[in-house]
């Protein structure tokens, strides 16, 4: 069972539980959030077996004290903004005084090809990149009432790779990757297209092609100028505009027939790349 990614670590080891907690998880890692009331003292400590980023949303507190594995130690205020890293295995102790905020979390699973296990703890560092990654993961959940596997999955591949460089040694470097064959491509594209309706992970189409995550990002995107996220997302968005030309699904049941996680998430991809909504794709080019 994974353990938590913040408050309420490993068996509940802090004073008082925030509020509001939500979780999405997907096969590399998850994202949290939860809020906390005006609260004068907060004590506990976190761990876990993920890596994890979190980030103050909103709010903050007056003092957090920190002592983390490697001597590691922050003792400042908290405002929105404020970033920490802990790498997976290690420990935090804390302490908070006068605490209301939101907070936000990524946990994500080690990876070998973004070493972050090396890098020491990191507290109360202001970061615009985090704060503002985080802060879209939450304005998204909210929005479509979930998160995109494929679309977290890209961002913690970002997110691995802007930790290792800001807070440690940066990793290694191959140059621009060849491109990739075209019967690697192919299979690639065949294995989307074979699995639309169904979460779709940057590591499954790695492994599709043999190459680790790191690799085949860099290289699908020198060989198609797009992520795998956004190639998906056409991808998805063409089936959707042949169902709407056929006019006998309704645009919900095609948004999730192609893979979408809600239809107001549909509706804003469909609209970002086609310049239409469904609806007005459909009665332009529904067949009579």
């Amino acid at each position: 069972m994974a353990q938590a990614l913040t408050e309420g670590a490993i068996g509940g080891r802090l004073s008082t539980p925030a509020d509001g907690r939500r979780r999405r998880d997907w096969t590399g890692g998850s994202f949290e959030t939860a809020h906390r009331p005006l609260t004068a003292l907060v004590e506990g400590e976190i761990q876990s077996s993920r890596h994890l980023v979190m980030v103050t949303l909103r709010g903050g507190a007056d003092r957090h004290e920190i002592w983390a594995d490697g001597g590691h130690h922050y003792d400042g205020p908290d405002r929105p903004g404020s970033a920490s890293f802990l790498p997976a295995g290690a420990e935090r102790r804390l302490r908070l005084h006068n605490v209301a905020w939101r907070w936000a979390a990524l946990a994500l699973l080690p990876d070998e090809t973004v070493a972050l296990e090396t890098i020491r703890p990191v507290s109360g560092v202001e970061d615009r990149f985090l704060f503002g990654l985080l802060s879209e993961l939450e304005r998204l959940d909210v929005l479509d009432g979930g998160l995109d596997a494929t679309y977290c999955d890209t961002m913690g591949l970002a997110v691995s790779h802007y930790v290792a460089r800001r807070f440690g040694a940066a990793p290694a470097e191959a140059g621009t990757p060849p491109p990739l064959p075209a019967w690697r491509l192919r299979r690639v594209t065949d294995y989307v297209d074979a699995r639309l309706a169904d979460p779709i992970r940057v590591a499954e189409l790695a492994q599709c092609a043999d190459l680790s995550a790191g690799h085949f990002h860099r290289a699908f995107r020198a060989t198609t100028g797009q992520t795998p996220l956004a190639f998906i997302q056409h991808r998805r968005v063409d089936a959707a505009m042949q169902l709407l030309a056929k006019g006998e699904t309704s645009i919900m049941d095609i948004a999730l027939e192609v893979g979408f996680i809600s239809p107001a998430h549909f509706a804003r991809v469909f609209r970002a790349l086609t310049g239409q909504t469904p609806s007005e794709f459909r009665r332009r080019h529904a067949v009579d």
